[in-house]
């Protein structure tokens, strides 16, 4: 597990094949009070973390991930700066281990591969040739339903 001020460790995945190690000098913890449950506590300790992580400037991600996590990530960076922020728990310890983990999961979705791209194909002569029957029988059917003609 990722503890909080260490290394960031990512486990191997699509797009990871190694894994990951984001050096703890690269990540930067702020903490502030948060809102939500704690009792009497919640205005005295400062439970709420933010994580900043730049991928522009990390040296633990390769060119072309670099490349990829800042395209993948672009909406959410302000500055160039990636800003998880996590305030559900009481504990500051466990607000911690959720942000980084939460910074992990945006990383490794941002680093994975891009799906790949569907080919068209045709239907078969076979497929083709039931939706027409049925096509006809339906019209059959249809034709079938009006006013009866004397003969």
């Amino acid at each position: 597990m990722n503890e909080p001020g260490a290394d960031l460790v990512i486990a191997p995945g699509p797009g990871l094949r190694g894994g990951l190690v984001i050096p703890a000098a690269e990540l930067v913890e702020r903490f502030s009070r948060a809102s939500g449950p704690g009792g009497q506590g919640v205005n005295t300790t400062d439970s709420r973390v933010e994580l900043v992580y730049q991928p522009g400037s990390s040296v633990a991600l390769t060119e072309g991930q670099r490349e990829r996590a800042v395209a993948a990530l672009g909406p959410r960076l302000v500055g160039g700066r990636l800003t998880v922020v996590a305030s559900e728990h009481r504990s500051q310890l466990r607000n911690r281990a959720a942000a980084r983990e939460r910074l992990a999961d945006l990383l490794r979705a941002a680093l994975a591969p891009p799906p790949a791209t569907r080919r068209a194909t045709r239907p078969t002569r076979g497929s083709q040739q039931r939706r027409l029957d049925g096509k006809k029988r339906r019209g059959e059917l249809k034709s079938g339903r009006g006013r009866i003609q004397p003969d």
